[in-house]
Formats: structure tokens, sequence, C-alpha cells
């Protein structure tokens, strides 16, 4: 797989200088406040989680991006594509997610991203239907989805934390890249 540019970033396989940054982005309680039972992580949960990413790739022929800003070499965090295994009911689905350091919010890098992202899902890909889970709540993560066009399919309740969930969804085939 080659790089995917946009105007302000671009999208890559993560490397060995990217974990540092990204152990820094998971080491925040405002990032991820929202994501599984809102723990942080550390240096070694972020080279694991780094691990699958990249195992993903191998498996799936999919997987999640390093976010870079092409002015500054700067990782901003990731987007992509993985299978929320997490989540048996929404299966067989492949889910779009993102994840950025705080200071990189607000700037419409995660649509960016996000929307390069399905642009590979639906051309290089050819998946023709993508999801996204939010914790409800997570009205900035709920902003991208409409961005991207996707709209709400389902309200659940993640299986094992208990917190109520969103689904979005898109059929790629009503995409406009």
């Amino acid at each position: 797989m080659s790089e995917i540019h946009t105007p302000r970033l671009t999208l890559r396989h993560f490397d060995d200088d990217d974990v540092a940054q990204m152990a820094e982005i998971n080491a925040d309680p405002q990032v991820m406040r929202w994501v599984g039972d809102g723990s942080v992580g550390d240096l070694e949960q972020t080279v694991e989680a780094m691990e699958r990413w990249e195992e993903e790739w191998d498996e799936e022929g999919f997987g999640l991006f390093a976010v870079e800003l092409r002015g500054s070499g700067e990782l901003a965090g990731f987007t992509g594509l993985s299978v929320p295994t997490f989540l048996p009911e929404v299966l067989p689905a492949v889910e779009i997610g993102w994840r950025l350091g705080r200071q990189f919010w607000g700037q419409g890098y995660a649509s960016e991203a996000a929307h390069a992202a399905m642009e590979f899902a639906l051309q290089d890909r050819g998946l023709d239907r993508l999801i996204s889970i939010s914790r409800v709540g997570n009205e900035a993560s709920e902003n991208v989805m409409r961005k991207l066009g996707m709209t709400l399919e389902r309200e659940t309740t993640h299986p094992e934390y208990g917190f109520p969930l969103r689904v979005h969804a898109i059929d790629l085939t009503e995409f406009e890249a």
C-alpha cells in the first residue's frame, strides 16, 4: 500500500518512530475518555496495539493509517479501517475510526483523514459499506460521522462495559469520493 495524500495530511503505515508520539496520545485522559473503558494507555500497551494494527493489515488487507501532518511531519494520530470484534451484533462489518492528539482537535483533520480512508475503502478495497461506533455523548466523533455522510443505524450497549453506543453507517455506493 502506498501513502495517501490529502491537502494537509499523509496517511501511511506506522513505523517505529511513531511509538513515542502515539504513546503520548494514548496517555492523554481527554483523548481516551471515549475509548474502551476510558483508561489511558502506556508505552507497552501502545506498542502492543500498534502490532495488532499491523497484523490487521496482513489479515484483512486494510487497517489503521498513521496520520501525519504534511507541513511538519508530526504524527497527529490515526484513522482507518478495522473489524469491530468487540461488538459481535454488527458483524460482519468494517468500522472506520480515528484518534487524534488533543492539539489536533477542531481543525478538520479527523474529517479530512477519514474521508481519505473512506475513498481507500471504496476504491482500493472494494468495500460497499462502513460503520462507525461511538459512545453516546461523544459529540465530536458524531460530528465527523455526519460530515462523512453517515447516518444513525442503531443504538446499543457495549457488551463488556455496559455504556450506551451509537452505530452510524454509510453505503459507499452513495459516497462521493
